[in-house]
């Protein structure tokens, strides 16, 4: 039977040049095993908790799309025009594609406008817009 040189770990100070001490047949010693995450793993547990989720992203688009839209002018129009027509089909077809439309552009212009502009100008500029709006909205309704 071989004997084992063993070494007390204890008493070595760990720096990241030493080797890992082997014991008996060439296996490393548990204790003797240092960890040390690479720039990578911990780039990619950063970008891990930034990134959403599929469902967070589309069920928070969905409510907030679909409460914005309740009792919305658009959806006011379509019951009129369903009402009048007498083809509910064919409006919903026509109401649908003209939300998937403009959703698009809005998500084509919103992607395009993120790579050009930092968050923080892109949520100041969206506030003053909706702002400005808003103002002309209520200025419509006074006069």
């Amino acid at each position: 039977m071989e004997t084992a040189n063993f070494k007390s770990i204890e008493s070595q100070k760990p720096s990241q040049d030493r080797v890992n001490t082997v014991i008996g047949h060439g296996e490393p010693s548990e204790s003797s095993l240092t960890i040390k995450p690479s720039q990578n793993c911990q780039t990619s547990v950063l970008q891990s908790t930034v990134k959403w989720s599929f469902w967070t992203v589309f069920s928070s688009t969905f409510i907030t799309i679909f409460l914005a839209e309740m009792g919305d002018k658009t959806q006011l129009v379509t019951l009129l025009m369903s009402a009048e027509s007498q083809s509910p089909w064919i409006v919903f077809l026509g109401a649908a594609m003209a939300l998937v439309s403009t959703s698009l552009l809005g998500v084509i212009v919103g992607y395009w406008l993120s790579k050009k502009l930092s968050p923080k100008t892109l949520d100041l500029t969206v506030a003053i817009l909706l702002l400005f709006i808003t103002g002309w909205l209520i200025s419509d309704v006074i006069s």
